[in-house]
């Protein structure tokens, strides 16, 4: 979602600028634009750049531009449409310049106190609220500190965000704030950044720092400044930072999301290197505090939720410990009833979906005490915010639609189900050797599933001329079906829904033509023969049935039935292996409808709004 870089130097940073927002664009966005001034000329005024084109064009414009001190945005539209007028930064009476991510939910009254005080509004968004409102304490103060204004301002604006503010007459001096959404403060050699993401600024600088809720940093380029939410200087501890972004080359590839498909194998190996045994450990618990809990909540979004589904059954089943699984934007807003003895565990890519990270901090407001995060970001709040956690090792995901992390966060769910099989006594010595030899051979059977590309592309043909599908699954692999139809809407645009496909006849059977392809996920499981009665009602109603079948399944192709067979049968595993085709035959499909893959329409790769 949206990006914020900013930066004060000695140098010309709009090439910083423009470089930071370039390595944000995975995150999703529908404009983009900065904000710069010349430090060295004392009234030079605040030059801007917007474009709802590429960052591409935006560097094309930046070739005009000297500052060295500045901001820049990428923006996903919230509060009104995608244009020029509302893309960042916003600047008031030409002396505040601001951007900023996140959501301002009072901004409507906010707006209207401002107009009656005379400040004209040239956009529909809630970010201009703030530039008004800053500029405002900046010209009634008296004192004409700008960091002094903006944290004046912070107490009126109700909601999530991070900022970055620059002024006309200050032209050394960039402000940063955040409340419920990540601000990084990146440290070089004369000269210091911001961002909301370090991927934007690494091998820029030497150092950084997380800022906490309620911070306000200042930054010139040979000074670094952190009040906190009461007003008293800080120090936030410094990490070192990465000296280089993730390889973003495309190598033999046509999209990233294609990257990253083929890049599962490594990613389930990664994830896996150097686990020897099942236990509290690799989660960051101890023996003690793992006896505390006896049953789990999960709270997710998207994708994620749909690898929470799968977590379901294993942790029942292996496990044998009572699970729920929530959608984070639900929970927090019915009453519920808290059990001391529950796990809240929360699940996602980046580890700043705001509406997870909301629900994390609802159920701790409710007294839970045990919180598990499974993430993709080391650095992330919610790999902060709680007590245990588990790093996936993904590595940097750029295609909007996720794929190697949803796989990623599987394999981590299923060493949490077997971790807790093991405290309870449910998995012998023999049997853990077993498990993890069945582990270690996953990249390799992931190899063999990927190898099946060629067969898919040739469904994806007929997928791209349809405008619905329907997906079907069962047990484990019915949250594989969700998951399968959300990547084809996604990225294509064909509307796609996936039920149990005991549910058939209760409904969706009434969709069923010649013109809804119907994608069925077959492993060899106790349910298949149920499964296979569920694809004749298809077939009777003249559907065309396009089923992904393990070898021993005995589903052979004949009229109204193709069937693509995976390698091999794998067990509680298989929900792993059976995903990868049905991102493949999204992807393909998508290809073969000239969307644009790795940037679908109206979405957003990193959720920081509710």
């Amino acid at each position: 979602m949206c990006g914020i870089v900013g930066a004060a130097s000695h140098q010309n940073i709009v090439d910083v600028l423009v470089e930071g927002l370039r390595r944000l664009e995975y995150r999703g966005y529908d404009s983009c634009g900065f904000a710069v001034i010349n430090g060295d000329d004392a009234k030079h005024p605040i030059e801007r750049a917007r474009t709802t084109d590429r960052v591409s064009e935006l560097a094309d414009q930046g070739k005009e531009f000297i500052g060295t001190i500045g901001i820049a945005h990428t923006r996903w539209a919230t509060h009104g449409k995608p244009d020029t007028q509302n893309a960042h930064p916003h600047i008031s009476n030409g002396l505040i310049a601001v951007v900023h991510n996140g959501i301002i939910e009072n901004y409507e009254n906010l707006r209207t106190e401002l107009k009656v005080a005379g400040y004209i509004f040239t956009s529909e968004t809630d970010t201009e609220v703030i530039a008004h409102l800053i500029h405002q304490q900046y010209l009634t103060s008296g004192q004409k500190d700008i960091a002094q204004s903006v944290r004046a301002v912070l107490p009126k604006l109700h909601g999530a965000y991070a900022i970055g503010v620059i002024a006309q007459d200050k032209p050394t001096t960039l402000v940063g704030a955040r409340a419920g959404s990540p601000l990084v403060v990146a440290l070089g050699e004369h000269e210091n950044f911001l961002a909301s993401d370090s991927l934007a600024l690494a091998g820029r600088a030497s150092s950084m720092m997380y800022l906490e809720e309620g911070d306000v940093a200042i930054l010139k380029s040979d000074s670094v400044q952190v009040i906190d939410q009461s007003g008293n200087p800080v120090q936030r501890d410094r990490k070192p930072m990465p000296t280089q972004a993730d390889s973003v080359d495309l190598g033999p590839y046509q999209h990233y999301m294609q990257k990253e498909i083929f890049e599962q194998p490594r990613a389930i190996g990664d994830t896996l290197a150097n686990i020897a045994s099942f236990g509290p450990e690799l989660f960051g618990a101890n023996a003690k505090d793992w006896k505390s809990f006896d049953q789990i909540l999960i709270l997710a979004c998207g994708t994620s939720y749909y690898s929470a589904c799968v977590a379901k059954y294993w942790l029942e089943d292996i496990a044998g410990v009572p699970t729920q699984v929530e959608i984070a934007s639900e929970y927090r807003y019915r009453s519920t009833v808290p059990n001391p003895k529950t796990l809240i565990m929360v699940v996602s890519q980046s580890g700043e979906t705001a509406d997870t990270l909301a629900a994390l901090r609802h159920a701790k407001s409710l007294g839970h005490q045990f919180t598990l995060a499974i993430c993709n970001v080391a650095s992330s709040a919610m790999m902060r915010e709680t007590d245990w956690h588990f790093l996936t090792k993904a590595g940097t995901e750029i295609g909007v639609a996720s794929t190697k992390a949803f796989t990623t966060q599987l394999l981590a769910l299923y060493l949490l189900a077997v971790s807790l099989a093991k405290r309870a006594g449910k998995i012998s010595t023999e049997k853990e050797k077993e498990l993890l030899r069945d582990l270690r051979h996953l990249p390799k059977a992931l190899h063999a599933v990927l190898a099946l590309e060629p067969q898919i592309i040739a469904w994806s043909t007929t997928f791209s001329k349809c405008e619905n599908a329907l997906f079907l699954g069962r047990g484990l692999h019915y949250p594989i079906a969700l998951e399968g139809a959300l990547k084809l809407k996604e990225i294509s645009y064909i509307h796609a829904e996936a039920y149990p496909a005991g549910e058939l006849k209760h409904g969706p059977l009434a969709l069923v033509t010649d013109k809804m392809p119907v994608v069925t996920v077959a492993p060899n499981d106790v349910l298949l023969e149920k499964l296979k009665s569920n694809m004749q009602e298809v077939k009777a109603r003249g559907g065309k049935l396009y089923v992904f079948a393990d070898q021993d399944t005995n589903i052979v192709s004949t009229e109204g039935i193709n069937v693509i067979r995976l390698p091999e049968h794998y067990g509680n595993l298989s929900p792993i292996l059976h995903v990868v085709p049905l991102q493949l035959l999204a992807y393909h499909t998508a290809c073969a409808r000239g969307t644009d893959v790795d940037k679908p329409r109206n979405l957003a790769k990193s959720v920081t709004v509710e």
